[in-house]
Parts: C-alpha cells; structure tokens; sequence
C-alpha cells in the first residue's frame, strides 16, 4: 500500500475478479489492499481449476504475482471480512477507505432440500473441488467415494468431477443426472474433452432416441443435439480408465434413500417433460418415478452467495441498486440498499458475489475490471478525504491482532513448496494445512 495514492480501495477477495481489478484501479493511481480469506490468492483459479492443469494454473500464478508486485496494492492474506472475522466492511469505510469492492465469489452451497441431502455419501462438488486442490479446511475432510456415482447437474463442474471419479477415484460407473433435455446441457464442448471417451455410445444413443419425442414437441431437433455433444470424440482425450458414463436427460432426484448403515442406497427420481415459453425451455415433473442404483451422489448445481459479508441479501443474493449512479455496459454493479434500492455508498460488488456461478476466469476478469471502471467514476466524483495511510492500517490489523500474510511472506512459502516439489521429484507441491503455511512463512502463533 502506497502513500503516495491519495484514494484507497479496499478489494474483499483475491480470485481474477478481485485480482484483475486491482490491476486496474492501480493503473488510475488508487491505492488498493486487497484482503482474501485465503492464504494465498488465486481463489477459483487456485483452487477451481482441475487439479492437474499445471500450465494454465501456473500462467494465471504469473500474471497474479505481477499483479500484487504493484508499486501501490497491498496483500493482506489469512483475513477472514464478515462476520466470521476480527473486520466488518464498516469498519474499513470507517479506518478511511474510499470504496470497498467484494470479490469474494459466492461461497454458500445451493441445497436443493431432498430428504436425504444429509447422508454419508452425499456431497457438493465445490466442496470435492476445493478437497482434491488442498484449500485448507476442504483439504482434511474425508470423501468417501463409492464405485457407481451420481452427478446431479450438466455444467463444466460436472466434467472435472468425472474425470477427478475416473482418474483418482477408480468409480465403475457415472450417472449424470441433468433435468432438462440434450439441447439445454451447460459444459462447454472442450471440457469434454478428457472424459467423452468413457461415454456409452449405446446408451448415449438409446437415451437420445428415448427423449426425442419430448425434444421434437417443442421444436428441437434432436439429432443435431446429438452431433454436439459427440462432437469432441475425434479430439478425445486418451481414455484413462475403464469406467463407463452414462447421461439421463429429463430426471430430478427427489429422495436419496438409505440402507440400513445410513449411507446411500439408490435415489428416487421423477421423470420430467419439456415446455418451451418464447426462448425459454423448462422442465416439470410428470408424477412418474423410477429408481437409479447408485452409493454416492454429488451435486454441482452451482453455488450461492452466503450472507457472512452482513451486507444486504434478497433470496441468496447480494441486492443490487436498482437505479446504479455509476453503471458499466449497462451492468450494475454497486450494492443496493434493501428497502429503497438506492446504492451503498461506496460499496461496490464483481464476479461470482455479483452473478454466481456465471463462467470461467476471463468472464471473473472482465466483470472486476468493468466494476473497478465503475468504483474510478465513483472516486473521481466524490470530494477527496483523507486516505487511511499503510502504517495507520497495519497499526489498526496489529491491534486487532490478525495474523495477516503479505507479498514478501507468499513468496517464502512460493519457494518452499517449489523446493519440496523439485525434492520429490513433483509436478507441483502444496501444504495442504494453514498451520503448515503459516509455520513455513514464521507466522505461526
């Protein structure tokens, strides 16, 4: 944090919204300290991407470092905001910060509440994402993954929770479960790319011919569905591993029965059919029920954004200011009051906190530098205070007692575990606890 930046933003998260925000409000000569709840900065980037894509995490890790190297950004890691830690986003108005940006993706669990959500057996992809990246407390939890698995969703997640199944975890067989038809599936075609080749091709095409009709009432063509899904099996990646996937279009679980040790023994499930309103396709429920045989079930569903920031909520949502001062393509992003729709002053919302679970990194970058473009206009129009200097806010975390990690202390714990991976002869190497972090870096209390 420089002192020469007469403005200072405070950025509540480091993933590539946060990040790349700060890049850009640095540029227009605000100060900026960003504050992440992680130890180390990344968020989805780090800890979202398949584990084993070393090349696209460590390109991201070159970019992010040159980043937080900024002559006038600060990095206050291992700083829980919200009501879960020692700061709220009052305070930092109060300690003199101009504007506070949250960044800070959306980290609820959407819950579908299904009588047996709560099973031994049963979990959330984001959870088992954050595990198989060794985010710090997912990284000690416990999955037990059973042989024949049901992914309940049809988005990119589903796809690296297949291919984590099939590489790592040694299932015979995937389920996935998607409650609309062939033609509103959400993963992109290259995502597909490491686990088409485990797909039944008979099934697959069994299951198209069973959904036709439905797809044809409505207008969609369910051939060409069929061509673009298969369209990534000349591009396939290597098969890696026996097991088999197979697609159930048209099905929502609706009870995850039980057997007698609590664990998971088969889910109940309603077949659907497809209504189409103008662009819009849903799906309803038809009354008919059969049962899937499977001893896991893994939802990636998506997330929601939960409410530890205290700042206004409307059904799982950050509220957004319905007439925005400051909007940027025509997208709002500063955070409205609850009861009037009248922006927060100064409080202002990017990436997966503003719309969750909306695309990949460059949709996160793009979203935080068009909010940083709206924060610059809120600066350059209000009358310019005092800004809170470095020595005032490190006085103020010592006070409170934070044990904050900086960018000279990130690039201890960077070389440490680059030395442990060249030792052991590893692609990458991480600590997979706080406490190890923290020791490695002399922070330890």
């Amino acid at each position: 944090m420089d002192n020469q930046a007469d403005r200072q933003v405070a950025v509540i998260g480091a993933g590539p919204a946060g990040l790349y925000a700060a890049q850009k409000l640095s540029a227009q000569g605000f100060g900026v300290a960003i504050f992440n709840r992680d130890i180390k900065p990344g968020g989805l980037v780090e800890y979202g991407i398949f584990l084993d894509k070393h090349k696209i995490k460590n390109g991201f890790r070159a970019q992010f470092r040159q980043i937080l190297d900024l002559e006038n950004v600060s990095y206050f890691g291992n700083v829980t905001v919200g009501k879960n830690g020692k700061i709220r986003i009052e305070d930092l108005l109060q300690w003199g910060f101009s504007a506070v940006l949250v960044t800070c993706g959306a980290q609820g669990t959407k819950l579908i509440n299904l009588p047996g959500e709560t099973l031994k057996g049963v979990y959330h992809a984001k959870d088992l994402v954050y595990h198989y990246n060794q985010l710090p407390p997912f990284s000690g939890y416990q999955f037990d993954i059973g042989k024949k698995v049901m992914i309940v969703g049809g988005g990119n997640v589903m796809t690296d929770i297949a291919h984590y199944l099939l590489k790592y975890r040694d299932v015979d067989e995937i389920i996935v479960v998607i409650r609309r038809g062939p033609d509103e599936v959400k993963f992109d075609q290259k995502e597909m790319l490491p686990i088409i080749s485990n797909l039944d091709l008979d099934d697959f095409k069994a299951e198209i011919k069973r959904v036709s009709p439905a797809m044809l009432a409505i207008g969609q063509d369910p051939d060409a569905a069929e061509h673009w899904i298969l369209a990534g099996l000349p591009k396939a990646c290597p098969k890696e591993h026996k097991g088999r996937i197979v697609l159930r279009f048209l099905q929502s679980p609706k009870e995850i029965l039980v057997d007698s040790k609590g664990s998971v023994a088969g889910v109940k499930m309603e077949h659907n059919s497809l209504n189409r309103h103008e662009e819009n396709v849903t799906s309803r429920g038809t009354g008919e029920f059969s049962k899937l045989d499977v001893d896991t079930v893994i939802f990636a569903i998506g997330d929601s954004v939960n409410d530890d920031l205290e700042l206004p909520m409307h059904q799982n949502e950050i509220v957004k200011a319905s007439h925005p001062r400051y909007p940027v393509e025509g997208i709002t992003f500063e955070v409205g009051n609850l009861s009037t729709g009248d922006p927060l002053p100064g409080v202002f919302y990017a990436g997966w906190s503003r719309n969750p679970s909306t695309g990949l990194a460059g949709i996160a970058r793009r979203d935080g530098v068009f909010a940083a473009t709206a924060v610059a206009e809120f600066l350059s129009s209000t009358d310019k205070n005092s800004s809170i200097s470095a020595d005032e806010l490190h006085r103020r975390l010592n006070a409170l007692q934070v044990n904050y990690v900086n960018q000279a202390k990130l690039k201890l714990l960077e070389a440490d575990e680059q030395a442990q991976a060249e030792k052991l002869e590893m692609e990458e190497y991480k600590y997979s606890t706080n406490d190890e972090m923290l020791k490695v870096m002399g922070l330890t209390l």
